[in-house]
């Protein structure tokens, strides 16, 4: 059993770790069932990671290993999680468990393991960056349209509310509320979208000026400059330029405009993400009009079933400062970071917003009476 002294407490200990690493290396194989390519293997290599620490137990228990035993309930829930759904939030959970790694103080732990466990960390948090590019286009509006819908219209309720006026009234506010603001936010995250699209492609270099390359004069051209707009400095960008031209007097293209001249292209200083960040117009403008009006919806639920008052009041604050505490809670969870501050957070801006909305109300009412 190695040269430990395992005494009670000891094995115990051991036997969790191992358990845990068990639970991790389930967690991203079943993340590498729902990928392909070459995040697959990523995870597959984090995985075999994992199963080796698990083996460091094992020999370290030795006979004292015991029953098979399940892993802390946090690693539990992400193997449910990677199994349902395999997301970029199962990504951001397994991120924070990480950065957990209790490896870091444990005198058990030989050095090169708590130095993989940080290893580990930062290959997550580049896997789940990608995962988060791949949805911030239409997740921003989602989760912007969802609280913008919250706030705005239970400041809305409640202003007309502290304003002293019938249910009636309240209801058919909070509804105009909902459908003015859903299509404001739907047709102005559509346009906010559409413009950064074309702001990014005006910027994309033209294919026509590659094509004309192999027809620069060799001894007078301004490549380099083109090099040096792009972000290159000036040894660079005549460097490389100075090359292209080289490979193109030994092997003149075809024609047809030939791949190389694209690989030695300014394009390379271009973000390549940069379109897939910014998403879809049109999916973001239906995530904002969709999750604004679901956001609004919620302050008006209690008129709508017929209460009224200080009941309907109450409830409608209860139920936005839940939806608000969920919408902090899940952008603390992808962004990697604890998500209870967040969602307090989220309360404390939002029904800040709506209680000085309300005491306007109570002011101008009493001021109109």
């Amino acid at each position: 059993m190695h040269d430990k002294i395992a005494d009670g407490r000891s094995i115990r200990r051991w036997r969790r770790r191992l358990a845990d690493e068990r639970e991790e290396a389930r967690v991203y194989r079943s993340l590498a069932d729902r990928r392909t390519g070459e995040e697959r293997d990523i995870l597959l290599g984090l995985a075999e990671a994992e199963e080796r620490h698990a083996r460091y137990w094992e020999d370290l228990l030795g006979d004292e290993i015991g029953p098979r035993r399940r892993g802390h309930f946090r690693m539990r829930l992400l193997v449910a999680l990677a199994r349902r759904f395999g997301s970029v939030f199962v990504l951001a959970l397994a991120q924070r468990a990480e950065s957990r790694s209790p490896y870091h103080y444990d005198q058990d732990v030989p050095p090169s393991m708590a130095a993989d466990e940080r290893i580990h960390e930062e290959v997550v948090r580049a896997l789940a960056a990608r995962g988060r590019a791949r949805v911030s286009g239409s997740f921003r509006a989602a989760v912007f349209g969802a609280n913008d819908g919250l706030v705005s219209n239970l400041a809305l309720v409640l202003g007309v509310i502290g304003g002293n006026l019938p249910t009636s009234v309240v209801l058919l506010t909070g509804l105009s509320g909902l459908l003015a603001g859903a299509l404001s936010m739907g047709a102005g995250e559509y346009i906010s979208v559409r413009s950064q699209r074309e702001l990014l492609a005006a910027a994309t270099p033209d294919p026509e000026a590659r094509a004309v390359v192999p027809h620069l004069d060799v001894d007078a051209n301004e490549l380099a400059l083109v090099y040096r707009a792009r972000g290159m400095d000036e040894d660079e960008a005549q460097h490389r330029a100075d090359a292209l031209l080289r490979r193109f007097q030994l092997n003149p293209p075809p024609a047809k405009a030939d791949p190389e001249v694209e690989s030695g292209s300014p394009r390379e200083t271009e973000d390549p993400g940069e379109h897939e960040v910014v998403g879809s117009g049109l999916n973001a403008a239906v995530s904002s009009f969709v999750f604004f009006a679901s956001g609004a919806l919620v302050p008006v639920l209690p008129f709508l079933v017929g209460l009224s008052g200080l009941p309907a009041v109450v409830l409608a604050v209860v139920l936005v400062g839940l939806a608000l505490m969920l919408t902090g809670a899940t952008v603390g969870v992808l962004s990697g970071a604890a998500p209870l501050p967040r969602a307090l957070r989220q309360l404390a801006i939002g029904l800040g917003a709506a209680g000085v909305t309300y005491l306007l109300g109570v002011l101008f009412g009493a001021t109109a009476g």
